[in-house]
């Protein structure tokens, strides 16, 4: 059942860990289509990747479909990193530096890549032990492979099986995800509380059924001066 706009407040405020998704969240925009932009078949992506996140295909579906579009090389993603970094969403920093000064553990959980979000962990002063995300293969000449389909993030519920994992490894009592899409939400539970994030995109089926929906990380900062 999802809590109220107060339990949702109060279940923030004393979180022991706290789960970020990336895309469109941490991050300005959806790495999958910065990738596609970049490989030349961007249109063709952002739509598979609005419908994923909508809902209306299951998330492994989408991927697959996605990335048989895209076909990157190693090199590709590597010039994409490189030549286009990830962009932070404004107050993100100051958030994550927030948590930790509070001693609570930050993860980032994503159905992107673990090479974009490795780099956007390190920015935030986040362990790569704490990013879940999906794993490209590539063949030895640097050829697209495929990518680990045994990654829990790699389908639908795997933001809850990675917060559940986590709930076990650590003994946490309250995690609270954070973030834009359906996947998120649908984390919740095992996540105690779920918090929908509007800044960099709005999705109405996220926003209709959160009891907290925040447009800016100041937000809920402002909440943590409450503690």
């Amino acid at each position: 059942m999802m809590t109220t706009l107060s339990q949702t407040k109060e279940l923030f405020r004393r979180a022991d860990a706290v789960c970020f998704d990336v895309d469109s969240t941490v991050i300005k925009e959806e790495g999958i289509d910065e990738l596609a932009k970049f490989c030349g078949v961007g249109d063709a992506v952002t739509e598979m990747t609005r419908k994923a996140m909508g809902g209306s295909m299951t998330f492994k579906t989408a991927l697959t479909e996605r990335l048989s579009i895209i076909r990157c090389s190693r090199e590709q993603v590597n010039k994409l990193i490189t030549d286009h970094p990830p962009q932070l969403t404004p107050g993100i920093r100051e958030l994550v530096d927030r948590l930790h000064q509070r001693n609570i553990k930050v993860f980032l959980i994503s159905g992107g890549f673990r090479c974009i979000v490795e780099h956007v962990a390190t920015q935030l002063n986040i362990p790569l032990h704490h990013v879940y995300a999906n794993r490209l293969k590539f063949y030895f000449t640097g050829e697209y492979a495929g990518f680990d389909e045994s990654q829990p993030t790699a389908e639908s519920g795997g933001k809850g099986k990675v917060i559940s994992m986590l709930k076990e490894q650590y003994g946490f009592k309250t995690v609270v995800m954070i973030g834009d899409g359906a996947t998120d939400l649908e984390a919740c539970p095992p996540a105690s509380a779920f918090i929908g994030f509007g800044g960099n995109v709005v999705r109405p089926q996220v926003k209709e059924r959160c009891s907290w929906y925040v447009t800016s990380f100041g937000e809920l900062l402002k909440e943590m001066e409450k503690i």
